[in-house]
């Protein structure tokens, strides 16, 4: 019996003549993570994609190879099999060793076949039947429920032997990392960034990540939460460079030359100016925010009008329509959030308004912004650009 990781695939089932490019850009991925967990064969064949560990691995290799296709994006549901001949006899025997002590805890279960060789003698039905006695003589107490059951035991016969496993876990869904161009994220120490830099990477985007801090106003604490957290998305969407650009220069301006009032409005409008500078840099063709329509006073649809503007290039706000709560769901699932409530400070929370415009009227911005060296600033912010590599 050798046990192997079976990867189930999401939609780009329904890509037609472009699965193919798909397909490979996945693969390509999960080569990749395979690289770095140990020695693995890859393959596919009919939607399904074989993981197969070389003799002498060892079981925290196989589990850190588990997790990590768990969390390539493109993959609907993923499972350990074990593999046995693709005979009855073999089957039975596999049910008894592989899948009945993974049953011990259970009360009820069904089986389900999948036959894709129909050579196989036995049909579906039959080889559930055959399956089904075996379980149920071995552990008396289990009882058949085909609605509703605990555990879902599945027998696939295919071209090299019959796969066993019970049941499957979830994948990552989405579409592969690359298949979606590039965008720029604007990556703050918060909970909103983090999960829109995952969901866009779900929808096949490659991600690059654009920090603004304020140092000496924020600490040096601050950004290594930040890098924790880009490293915390990287297990999703593969390597990346963070570029950090220094704030601070220009806080201080708009502070000692501007209506305060209007001072996150003329923030947010540099933070555009210069992530549009940085997309165009590294060939990004958006830039991806975490802002969420009302849960602060920029994120206004009026605030919105004034700061996208700036930008040449689409601005994705995938947390858009989603309240706290799910935001925070999303954030647990990726493993973030823990981390985004780190008590450190990040540059929105420098020199914050009192009174902060909700309502802006954009002749008014431009007439605030008229008293700083808008040009100049960003030139020499952009000279402050650092970059650090996240694996």
């Amino acid at each position: 019996m050798k046990e192997v990781i079976l990867l189930k695939y999401g939609e780009i089932i329904l890509k037609g003549a472009n699965r193919s490019t798909f397909e490979a850009i996945m693969l390509k991925e999960l080569r990749r993570r395979a690289a770095k967990c140990g020695n693995f064969t890859i393959s596919f064949a009919q939607s399904t994609v074989f993981v197969v560990p070389a003799e002498g691995t060892t079981e925290a290799q196989f589990e850190a190879m588990y997790e990590a296709a768990k969390k390539t994006f493109g993959f609907a549901g993923i499972c350990r099999a074990a593999v046995y001949e693709k005979t009855m006899e073999d089957v039975c025997r596999g049910i008894k060793e592989y899948i009945v002590p993974k049953l011990s805890s259970m009360r009820t279960f069904k089986c389900e076949a999948k036959r894709s060789d129909k050579t196989f003698p036995l049909k579906s039905p039959e080889i559930c039947r055959e399956a089904g006695g075996v379980i149920l003589s071995s552990i008396p107490s289990l009882k058949v429920d085909v609605h509703n059951p605990d555990a879902c035991v599945d027998i696939e016969i295919r071209g090299d032997g019959a796969y066993l496993h019970v049941g499957q876990e979830k994948g990552a869904g989405g579409i592969p990392v690359g298949s979606g161009g590039r965008g720029l994220l604007l990556l703050s120490g918060g909970i909103d960034s983090p999960v829109a830099g995952y969901m866009m990477a779900k929808r096949g985007m490659k991600i690059e990540a654009l920090h603004f801090d304020s140092y000496p106003y924020t600490s040096e604490q601050a950004l290594e939460k930040v890098v924790s957290l880009a490293e915390i998305m990287s297990e999703y969407t593969g390597p990346m460079f963070m570029h950090v650009i220094s704030l601070t220069e220009i806080q201080e301006a708009l502070r000692d030359a501007c209506n305060e009032d209007y001072f996150t409005l003329l923030l947010r409008r540099f933070m555009m100016a210069l992530s549009d500078r940085v997309a165009k840099q590294f060939h990004c063709g958006a830039l991806i925010t975490g802002e969420s329509l009302g849960q602060v006073a920029s994120q206004t649809i009026e605030a919105i009008n004034v700061t996208d503007p700036v930008a040449t290039i689409p601005v994705f706000r995938p947390c858009i329509g989603l309240d706290k709560d799910e935001i925070v769901r999303y954030s647990r699932g990726m493993g973030a959030f823990e981390t985004s409530i780190l008590p450190y400070e990040d540059c929105c929370t420098v020199f914050t308004p009192r009174h902060p415009k909700t309502r802006p009227e954009l002749e008014k911005v431009l007439a605030e912004e008229a008293k700083v060296d808008f040009e100049g600033l960003c030139e020499r912010a952009m000279a402050t650009m650092r970059d650090i590599g996240i694996k």
